[in-house]
């Protein structure tokens, strides 16, 4: 079955009791099953709390622009508006943040205020900047070995690479990221995470991890000497999440909680997806409101008002930039698990696939957070149109 965008008439997704059309195991985060799934992971997955704590919440005043009309390009690019683009776009959630207020709030899909959304890769970047703490701490040493931290790991292909290289994803481990292959490490991260089953008539001869770190313990193998390139693969930061749970004695959730959404001052609780070990999915499987993901980008803008430290932001924004990393940032880089647009502006970006951004821009005091439900994984055309489109909500705002 297709997809189908806000404006089309929309197919009866769980709805009634009992449903008539339920998600497939196998094809929940498929088109059209993630326009629901995405905003109710915890009705198809096991989950922990990043619980949110008893303290205050951060209220954002209102500034508010009517920018629905606003001339934009869509992924053809021939002319639209902002509200074209972002039904084309299959948007759940838009908030743009202007010098700290909400310029621009809009919802879709049955989204609310109050919708945790899955992130997919945007997590990395939550959990990267949880890693920025332990760091400042001194508890963590980025030029290290990584089996300075995880000895375990000297069997395998990290054997060799600094915790720096698993940072900005350039050891050479042997990693497939290719997401329509079942088979692939990737592939394989689905069923160890379960967020899928043993896909039916597979192999029964081929050995599926029980969760993810039989996989990691699993990954003998390298294809480049470490450091010599940038490639990205997910089980990268989930590597990093392991060394912040082996050096603090907790899990990644609670530290989440601690160290970053409780301080934020979120509104609500967020969560992570889980898997049979208890192991928090930190390279995708963080859920949260539009709002907190707009509170995260925030504190990044705002130097980590002294929660992330400022010179490990300041950091971040300083990569090796080329062809090489995203063919839809040409100018890109990638660094502490985020990406970052171009050398010039330096602005930092959260991306997932399937249509999850938040762009952080110090040079217009700007954070636009977009959460999506794409019928593909990637769509180059479509972050095109959505970088364009924050370019020109920035001249529109001044």
């Amino acid at each position: 079955m297709s997809s189908y965008r806000n404006s089309d008439p929309q197919p009866a997704i769980m709805q009634g009791s009992p449903p008539t059309m339920v998600p497939p195991k196998l094809d929940w985060d498929r088109p059209p099953w993630n326009r629901w799934a995405f905003q109710h992971i915890r009705e198809i997955l096991p989950t922990v709390e990043v619980w949110r704590g008893n303290g205050h919440r951060h209220r954002f005043e209102r500034a508010e622009a009517d920018l629905d009309a606003l001339p934009a390009s869509d992924s053809t690019g021939g002319a639209t508006t902002l509200a074209g683009l972002l039904d084309e776009t299959y948007t759940d959630g838009f908030l743009v943040l202007k010098d700290g207020k909400i310029a621009y709030e809009r919802y879709f899909n049955g989204m609310s205020d109050r919708t945790l959304h899955l992130s997919q890769s945007m997590a990395k970047s939550i959990t990267g900047s949880v890693f920025g703490i332990l760091v400042g701490r001194g508890l963590i040493d980025p030029a290290l070995p990584v089996t300075a931290y995880l000895p375990e790991l000297g069997a395998t292909g990290w054997a060799g690479a600094s915790v720096r290289h698993v940072l900005d994803m350039t050891t050479g481990v042997r990693f497939s990221e290719e997401y329509t292959d079942r088979y692939s490490e990737i592939g394989q991260v689905d069923v160890a995470t379960g967020w899928k089953p043993v896909p039916p008539g597979s192999d029964p001869a081929f050995r599926w991890p029980a969760h993810l770190y039989e996989l990691i313990l699993g990954l003998k193998d390298t294809v480049r000497p470490h450091g010599a390139a940038f490639e990205y693969r997910s089980i990268e930061t989930d590597v990093l999440a392991f060394i912040m749970e082996r050096v603090t004695g907790k899990r990644l959730a609670q530290l989440v909680s601690e160290e970053l959404w409780q301080k934020l001052g979120a509104e609500e609780s967020a969560c992570f997806t889980v898997d049979s070990a208890g192991y928090a999915l930190a390279d995708g499987g963080f859920n949260a409101t539009l709002r907190d993901y707009g509170r995260f980008g925030q504190l990044i803008l705002e130097n980590g008002r002294g929660i992330v430290p400022a010179d490990w932001i300041e950091a971040t924004r300083n990569g090796k930039h080329g062809p090489d990393f995203s063919s839809s940032l040409p100018g890109g880089s990638y660094r502490n698990q985020f990406w970052i647009e171009d050398q010039h502006s330096r602005a930092l970006m959260c991306r997932g696939v399937f249509g999850q951004m938040i762009h952080i821009d110090w040079n217009t005091k700007m954070v636009v957070v977009k959460l999506s439900s794409w019928p593909d994984f990637s769509n180059v055309a479509y972050s095109v149109a959505t970088l364009k489109a924050v370019h020109a909500i920035a001249a529109a705002l001044g």
